[in-house]
């Protein structure tokens, strides 16, 4: 039996092959998450874009049909990726929230300029954030 602080509670009394196993899966779950953020962080980057040019033209922070649309459209590839379609719809839900509160805050800091200041999403100087 090892214990091993890098397998939190499951690493107490594990056979080292379990263990090793275990952390091998633990180091490709770390790897995705590091991925999604960089992903999201690329993401928010583009729909800052998006932010900007409807502020600069005057356009309404929400897309209510595109929303629609694009939440479809998840669910039918989640379903295909053998993933929860309803997780994904509030998952996707979530970000749309985000991007369409960054989208009124650029509206709202640009004026007739349509630059915005500088925001990312859920951070401190976010001046949307909640």
């Amino acid at each position: 039996m090892s214990t091993d602080p890098r397998a939190g509670e499951a690493g107490t009394q594990v056979e080292p092959e379990v263990l090793e196993e275990l952390l091998s899966m633990r180091a490709s779950i770390d790897n995705i998450d590091a991925t999604l953020v960089y992903l999201l962080a690329e993401r928010f980057k583009a729909t800052q874009r998006v932010g900007v040019l409807k502020a600069k033209h005057q356009l309404p922070a929400a897309d209510p049909a595109r929303e629609k649309n694009q939440i479809s459209r998840l669910k039918r590839l989640a379903h295909e990726a053998q993933l929860d379609p309803e997780f994904a719809e509030k998952f996707l839900n979530f970000i749309i929230e985000e991007v369409i509160r960054h989208h009124e805050a650029i509206s709202a800091s640009s004026g007739a300029t349509g630059q915005p200041g500088p925001a990312r999403a859920g951070s401190s100087d976010d001046p949307t954030a909640r």
